[in-house]
């Protein structure tokens, strides 16, 4: 979900909540960038440097990773605040400008991954056709991440998120035009009129 503002634009959505789309893929070799399918969001992380003395706000915010093993690890601050609704989540959740997360991406094997989804997919919302690819049985991507925001929390908190390879392309949205409710699988009603109203 984005934010509409009122001149039809979307804002990006936060880290974490940016997590909850359903499709992502991970581009490297200098840096890692981050698709998002929902809006077509990017998102970079420099790797292996640390964060500037002085970080400005940015809707992803500032993003450093490195390599633990096989585990990708991002340390994310800087996190603009700026919107009428700064969450963290679908369901409200408030963040401050001490917002701190670090994400833990690493491949699974498909039977831990599978699992992992086929859990998440009782315990969670599905939504039509973004479900895996049936014959595919190679790894899955899991993310494993934190956050601690002193303004708002009393302690840290985790989540894990398993990504399968998805059995459809991404289609395009716009968040601006498209009337395409990918929730209902069906187009809103646009309202039309006859004549100019004013």
């Amino acid at each position: 979900m984005a934010y509409p503002t009122p001149n039809n634009q979307c804002w990006p959505e936060p880290v974490p909540y940016i997590f909850r789309d359903f499709g992502v893929q991970l581009l490297q070799p200098h840096q890692i960038t981050i698709l998002y399918s929902q809006d077509h969001e990017v998102r970079r992380m420099r790797m292996n440097q640390p964060h500037p003395a002085q970080v400005t706000p940015s809707w992803h915010g500032d993003s450093v990773g490195h390599y633990q093993g096989d585990t990708l690890v991002v340390d994310t601050v800087g996190i603009k605040q700026d919107r009428p609704f700064a969450m963290l989540d679908m369901y409200g959740t408030p963040y401050t400008k001490a917002l701190h997360v670090v994400e833990r991406y690493r491949l699974i094997d498909y039977e831990a991954a599978k699992g992992a989804v086929e859990r998440a997919g009782k315990e969670n919302v599905r939504i039509p056709g973004w479900g895996p690819q049936p014959n595919y049985r190679g790894k899955g991507l899991q993310l494993q991440f934190t956050v601690e925001d002193e303004g708002v929390f009393t302690t840290r908190w985790s989540a894990t998120v398993t990504y399968l390879r998805a059995a459809i392309e991404w289609p395009e949205i716009v968040c601006a035009e498209n009337p395409h409710e990918y929730y209902a699988g069906k187009d809103t009603a646009v309202p039309t009129s006859d004549k100019p109203d004013f």
